[in-house]
């Protein structure tokens, strides 16, 4: 039986003519040890400071998007109309882990109020601590959202007379989880953080 091996890379070049030289050159060197890349997930795209306006002068529409690490990537524009890397949750492994986190909870059900509260807020902030980039407060806040949703509709299961209305759960959920804010800074502060040396005077 065959093996499959599944490796993620994302390369980054100025000219197109470049890109497409390091495609054929890893073709051939995958080729060497009987590897190949996948036809359905390779792929050169248009992407980056100067591809919405190449492309719309070329009569083409908007940048594709790549995801990549949980993250689907977006060519936007900041408030000033300048370009900015948008960085947006998957919706498809939003929905997974919403899921099994309805299936936990749901196993958790009869547990008081406070045990719950107590491992929901650890998820959140799990969840938050990975997610919660410049760009991503939409899906972060959607993800909370959907959280106390599924808490809600949880303790209504617990007896057919509980009538857990929404003020009441967010009352609950204010207690408990984190409110949605972006945790993380850009990467080029985290990069001269991490790298003193580009400081002036360094």
């Amino acid at each position: 039986m065959p093996a499959f091996i599944g490796v993620v890379i994302v390369a980054g070049f100025e000219h197109e003519a470049d890109a497409k030289r390091f495609l054929a050159d890893m073709r051939r060197r995958m080729e060497q040890f009987a590897l190949s890349l996948h036809p359905d997930k390779t792929r050169l795209i248009e992407f980056g400071r100067f591809a919405a306006e190449d492309r719309a002068r070329r009569g083409l529409g908007k940048p594709e998007t790549f995801n990549f690490l949980g993250f689907t990537h977006i060519c936007g524009r900041s408030r000033q109309g300048k370009f900015q890397l948008r960085r947006k949750t998957r919706r498809d492994r939003m929905r997974t882990k919403l899921q099994e986190i309805k299936v936990e909870l749901r196993r958790r059900m009869h547990l008081s109020i406070p045990e719950q509260g107590k491992w929901l807020r650890q998820v959140v902030i799990g969840y938050f601590a990975y997610h919660a980039v410049p760009t991503n407060i939409r899906s972060i806040n959607a993800f909370r959202h959907y959280i106390v949703n599924l808490w809600r509709r949880t303790l209504r299961r617990r007896s057919q007379k509980d009538h857990t209305t929404w003020q009441r759960i967010a009352r609950i959920a204010s207690d408990w989880l984190p409110a949605p804010r972006i945790l993380h800074p850009w990467p080029r502060v985290r990069f001269a953080v991490k790298y003193p040396r580009w400081e002036p005077g360094a």
